[in-house]
């Protein structure tokens, strides 16, 4: 079977994951009062002054760092390991949104932007189950989520933008749509819709990428907090090859929430 850039980020995430291994082994009334008051809310919105974008370096200070979650390695993504929008082609154009954030590259034009790689540290204990069998007992060990983190601030709405954009994506491209990344060619073949909280607005979909007759889960959740954005690309190293389901890093959403907030 041949080599795909989704494939290769499952590989490059079990290469982190290992290492993680062997260092470690989120009906009104309508009289003139309500007028009234609606009139105000409306002045009140009218005078609120555009999002400013964060800075670089402010971005880089609110990004999660090490010791933010709690039983999860934090480190900046290697440049190897972002991707360009470029370098992402979606024959559907209401797609692309979808398959920028899937990969944990940027959506839209931020202002700034920046990357993080997220892995979950394995349960203690969990090769060690009394009465499980090899197969359960090799699960529950390589039972670790690693996460694209791509955080990027945007001015006036698009951080809002980019959360709504991913919304219409996974409704118009619910029953699959292929894209090429890196020049080769992917398929995602469903998106199920998951429900999550975090920050002022938060989407999260389960998402299914078949290659070569096999099947691998992903799960996407898209977060804004104030006038920032940040994907979550979420893949687990036991779910690999078989397509089993997996929970959302709501704690890591949550910790990047409470950070930018």
């Amino acid at each position: 079977m041949r080599s795909t850039a989704v494939r290769r980020t499952a590989v490059a995430a079990t290469a982190v994951s290992l290492a993680l291994l062997a260092t470690a082994c989120g009906g009104s009334d309508s009289g003139s009062g309500d007028k009234g008051a609606d009139a105000k809310g409306k002045e009140s919105a009218a005078a609120k002054p555009a999002a400013k974008a964060l800075t670089a370096a402010e971005l880089e200070k609110a990004a999660l760092a090490q010791g933010d979650v709690k039983g999860h390695k934090i480190a900046k993504a290697a440049a190897k390991d972002v991707i360009s929008g470029d370098d992402i082609k979606v024959e559907k154009e209401v797609c692309a949104p979808f398959a920028d954030a899937l990969m944990g590259a940027q959506v839209g034009e931020p202002a700034a932007f920046t990357k993080r790689t997220v892995v979950s540290e394995p349960k203690k204990g969990s090769m060690e189950q009394d009465g499980a069998d090899a197969e359960d007992a090799f699960k529950a060990a390589f039972d670790i989520t690693t996460t694209q983190l791509a955080l990027g601030s945007y001015d006036g709405k698009g951080a809002e933008e980019s959360v709504a954009s991913l919304r219409t994506a996974a409704t118009d491209c619910a029953g699959g749509f292929d894209f090429t990344a890196a020049g080769e060619k992917q398929k995602v073949s469903k998106i199920t819709e998951e429900q999550v909280k975090g920050g002022e607005d938060a989407a999260a979909w389960t998402v299914q990428v078949e290659q070569g007759g096999e099947k691998m889960q992903f799960k996407l959740v898209a977060m804004r907090q104030g006038p920032s954005f940040a994907s979550f690309s979420s893949m687990n190293l036991a779910s690999m090859g078989g397509g089993e389901d997996f929970e959302l890093p709501t704690a890591v959403v949550e910790a990047q929430a409470a950070k930018l907030a």
